[in-house]
Parts: C-alpha cells; structure tokens; sequence
C-alpha cells in the first residue's frame, strides 16, 4: 500500500482530560513522558513511547467540527479506546507502575498468550500492559 496520504505522517492520540495539571503530571511522572509543548493552559502535547499524546481540556463545537464536543470519559467502565503497552515484562512494569502511583484494577492476570494489567489515568482512560507469551 502507499502513504497515507503522504509521506512523513505521524499519528498523535489525543485524551480530553478534566485536569491538566492532574494529567499532566500523571503521564509525565508516572508513565515517564516528556512534555514536549504546552498550549494555554488547555493542551499539552507529551512525547511518549515513540508516538505523540496529546492532552485537551474539554470544549464545545467549533468552526471545524461543529457538532463535536470534547469531554472526558463520563464512565470510565464503559471504553471504546485504549492504550496498550506492550512490555517484556508485564510482572515487572506493574511493580514499577504501582510504585510511581498507577492504581491497578486487579494484579496482572495471565493468559495462554500473554499476561496483562489494566489501569486508569486520572479521567478514568484505560490503559493496559501487556506481556506477549
């Protein structure tokens, strides 16, 4: 196939948050991202496992998009997105996770084909490690 639609693309994830502090410091201190630009107090634009995240505050329709509105997950048991992390060690990454502040939904489970743990960030986005047997 052929670039989309042209060479040199990159893909950001983009997460509306309620906090940007509260978020920014979570992906920066806990998951080990750097903040690579930050825009008024209402984005934050983080490098992060090679690809870009990008955090926004929450906002109506614009021109662009005017029927669009950005919110944060209203249940964060209902998911429709994720980010998953594929690590060596899933057992390991969990310890290290725990110990920088993530909260756990349970301990890694393990699987036939792989062992996994899922946590949250500060708006109730899902987040998963996962170790590929």
């Amino acid at each position: 196939m052929g670039d989309f639609p042209t060479s040199d693309v990159e893909v950001t994830h983009l997460f509306v948050v309620s906090d940007m502090e509260q978020s920014r410091t979570f992906y920066r201190d806990v998951l080990g991202a750097s903040v690579y630009r930050e825009y008024g107090g209402s984005s934050c634009v983080l490098q992060f496992q090679g690809s870009w995240l990008l955090l926004v505050t929450g906002g109506g329709p614009t021109k662009d998009k005017p029927t669009v509105t950005f919110e944060p997950p209203s249940d964060p048991d209902r998911v429709s997105a994720e980010l998953t992390f594929r690590v060596p060690d899933c057992r390991d990454a969990y310890e290290t996770l725990r110990a920088r502040g993530a909260q756990f939904l349970t301990a890694p489970v393990e699987y036939e084909w792989e062992v996994r743990a899922f946590f949250r960030d500060p708006d109730g986005h899902l987040l998963e490690i996962s170790q590929v047997e």
